[in-house]
C-alpha cells in the first residue's frame, strides 16, 4: 500500500440536499479556481493544491497559502502526499517539491518541461518513488531521477503528440502490481518482469485513461476522457469516455448513466466503507455502494474526491470547494468556510 497519510477516513453515510445559498457561489471567495487535489495530513490539516495559487492549507483556525514566494518552484500544484517520517512531497509545474513544515526543497527531474510538469506520485509498498509526468515515468531515490521507459502498445487511435507522453495516474494493487495511466495509450499493469496493456480494443471507452481505482473485491476501475476533445474542429469533439469496470478479465460499463459513456471521468475514490465515489464534469459526483448508484448534485467540474476524519466529503475543482456532510447537507466552501 503507499505509504502516505490518506484521507480515506471512515465515513458516514449521507443524503442527497439542495445546495445551501447556491446564489453565494458566484461572489465568494473560492479556495481557488481550480482546486485540483485535496489532501488530508496525519494531524487532519487540510491541503488543497492548486493551478495558479500554489496550495492552500486550512489547519483548524485558518487557511494559508503557500506560493513561490515561499520556496515552491511553481504555483501549479497538483497533488501532494506525505510519507512515513511526515514529511510532505508536492507535484507541481516545475519539478518535485519536499516540505519539512519549514523549508521546501526542489528537485528537477530533467531539463525538459514536461518531464517537470509533474502529474502523480506513487511511494509504493516497498518504498519507492513512481513519478508520472507529462515526459513519462520516472523513479526517485530522494536525490536523483530515473527514467522508467514504457512500451507503447499498437492502438487505433490517432495520438496527440503533446500529451502522448503524459502519465495520468500511478496505483498499487493489493499484490503489489503497478498500474500506469496514460493519455492515448490506455493503462498497463507492471507485475516487476513484464507489462498487460488495456485498451479501447479491450472494451475502455477510450485509450485517454485518467483514473485507476480498485474495489474491495478486487475489481479495477477505470476512468477515462473523450480522445476526441483534441481535435482541432470543434464540430468533431463528441466520443465515448467515462467509466469502466475490470471483472475476471471482463470489460463491463454502465450505458444507463450518461455521464459515464460519453464524458470525461477524472477521479474514482474508494472510500473506508469500501464505497466508490465517481466524478464527473458536469454531472456531479456518484456513489457506488456494491449495489447502487446515487448521484449528488455539485455544480462544478470534479477534479478530486476525499471523505475526511468527520465524514465530510470534500470536492475539489474548476470552480472551487464543495463539501458534503454527514448530514447530507451540501456547502461551497470559501477562504471564509463555512469549515465546519
Amino acid at each position: 500500500m503507499i505509504l502516505s497519510t490518506s484521507c480515506n477516513s471512515q465515513k458516514k453515510k449521507t443524503d442527497t440536499s439542495e445546495l445551501d445559498n447556491p446564489e453565494k457561489v458566484a461572489t465568494a471567495s473560492q479556495i481557488a479556481q481550480y482546486v485540483t487535489n485535496v489532501f488530508e495530513d496525519s494531524k487532519s490539516h487540510l491541503w488543497f493544491g492548486t493551478l495558479e495559487k500554489g496550495i492552500a492549507k486550512y489547519d483548524g483556525n485558518q487557511l494559508k497559502y503557500y506560493t513561490q514566494k515561499d520556496g515552491l518552484p511553481s504555483n501549479r500544484v497538483t497533488g501532494i502526499i506525505e510519507d512515513a517520517n511526515g514529511i510532505y512531497w508536492l507535484n507541481t509545474g516545475s519539478g518535485l517539491s519536499k516540505y519539512d513544515g519549514k523549508t521546501f526543497t526542489n528537485f528537477t527531474v530533467k531539463d525538459d518541461f514536461s518531464s517537470n510538469m509533474i502529474s502523480n506520485l506513487l511511494i509504493d509498498s516497498k518504498g519507492t518513488f513512481w513519478v508520472g509526468t507529462w515526459g513519462g515515468v520516472f523513479t526517485f531515490d530522494g536525490k536523483e531521477f530515473k527514467h522508467f521507459p514504457l512500451p507503447y502498445p499498437e492502438v487505433e487511435t490517432k495520438i496527440n503528440v503533446d500529451t502522448k507522453n503524459w502519465i495520468t495516474g500511478i496505483r498499487e494493487d493489493a499484490d503489489g502490481n503497478i498500474w500506469i495511466a496514460r493519455d492515448g495509450y490506455g493503462a498497463c499493469k507492471y507485475d516487476g518482469k513484464s507489462f498487460v496493456h488495456f485498451l479501447k480494443k479491450d472494451g475502455l471507452h477510450s485509450n485517454n485513461v485518467t483514473e485507476i481505482e480498485f474495489d474491495e473485491e478486487g475489481n479495477v476501475w477505470f476512468g477515462t476522457r473523450v480522445a476526441e476533445r483534441d481535435n482541432p474542429d470543434p464540430e468533431e469533439r463528441t466520443g465515448k469516455g467515462g467509466v469502466n469496470k475490470l471483472v475476471d478479465n471482463e470489460m463491463l460499463s454502465f450505458p444507463e448513466i450518461e455521464a459515464f459513456n460519453n464524458s470525461d471521468v477524472y477521479t474514482i475514490f474508494k472510500d473506508n466503507s469500501g464505497d466508490i465515489w465517481i466524478s464527473t464534469i458536469s454531472k456531479g459526483v456518484y456513489r457506488y455502494d456494491g449495489t447502487q448508484f446515487k448521484n449528488y448534485n455539485i455544480p462544478i467540474a470534479i477534479m478530486d474526491v476525499i471523505i475526511d476524519r468527520k465524514g465530510n466529503v470534500l470536492l475539489g475543482g474548476a470552480g472551487g470547494l464543495y463539501r458534503i456532510s454527514p448530514n447530507g447537507t451540501i456547502v461551497n466552501v470559501t477562504q471564509d468556510g463555512p469549515w465546519e
